[in-house]
């Protein structure tokens, strides 16, 4: 399986709470996020990891270009300063065309090793015609979550700005695809689609095959707040992290 990274955000929100560090190398039960989520992909067989920072994390950067690797999985480095997450997903695309399915997480997604590494054997057990699986929560600590709609399979219907009658899930801000939905992907910048809610709906409406996996708690770090609450998060499992 092929991961990847969107770390390309500026992190303003908690630069103005007094956070100094960029939001990849803040810690989380000792270890940079960036980090962590890295362990967490070799430790389920990643085969390449691909990465993109922004221009002014040089921090970040020369974290990742000294961050020693096993040999049997790479880590590919994108260093480029974007408008948007679905922008950045558009830069990692064209390392991840062309490789099959693969998993794709922002930084500062928070969530217990065990719980992802269900959802991971699922989309790699998912029959063929499943063209992607999106991990989803009951949990809401989003400012403008995005409602999962699905039906009784858990296949995706629609995904809803706002609540509706009988929707159970938010977004959980991990994607698992495969190359059509980067060819969508193509079609929604060129057509100047920039929200990756709104590229998430265009896959629907592609007639794309895509389910929801209830990965349980998952947390957003975007608030200095947010650390704590995802330390304590962390350690409530760390039985399992270790």
């Amino acid at each position: 399986m092929n991961f990847g990274i969107i770390a390309a955000g500026e992190g303003s929100r908690l630069v103005q709470e007094g956070v100094s560090l960029p939001k990849p190398l803040v810690n989380i039960d000792g270890r940079p996020m960036i980090g962590r989520l890295i362990e967490i992909f070799i430790s389920l067989g990643a085969e390449c990891i691909s990465v993109i920072v922004n221009e002014q994390m040089t921090e970040v950067a020369e974290f990742l270009r000294k961050y020693e690797m096993p040999p049997e999985c790479r880590l590919e480095l994108v260093v480029k300063s974007t408008p948007s997450s679905m922008h950045s997903f558009y830069e990692l695309g064209r390392l991840l065309r062309g490789r099959g399915r693969f998993v794709l997480t922002t930084v500062d997604t928070i969530f217990r090793r065990e719980d992802f590494a269900s959802y991971v054997k699922a989309f790699t057990e998912a029959p063929h015609g499943v063209e992607g699986m999106m991990a989803v929560t009951r949990f809401i600590d989003d400012e403008k979550p995005l409602y999962v709609e699905t039906d009784e399979q858990m296949d995706i219907t629609g995904f809803l700005d706002t609540p509706a009658p009988g929707v159970k899930y938010i977004s959980g801000g991990i994607y698992g695809l495969d190359s059509r939905a980067i060819d969508v992907l193509d079609r929604c910048l060129e057509n100047g689609v920039s929200r990756m809610r709104n590229f998430q709906r265009a896959l629907v409406a592609d007639g794309l095959h895509l389910k929801a996996f209830d990965m349980g708690k998952i947390i957003d770090v975007d608030h200095a707040s947010d650390i704590l609450t995802a330390e304590k998060f962390i350690s409530s499992g760390a039985q399992t992290e270790n």
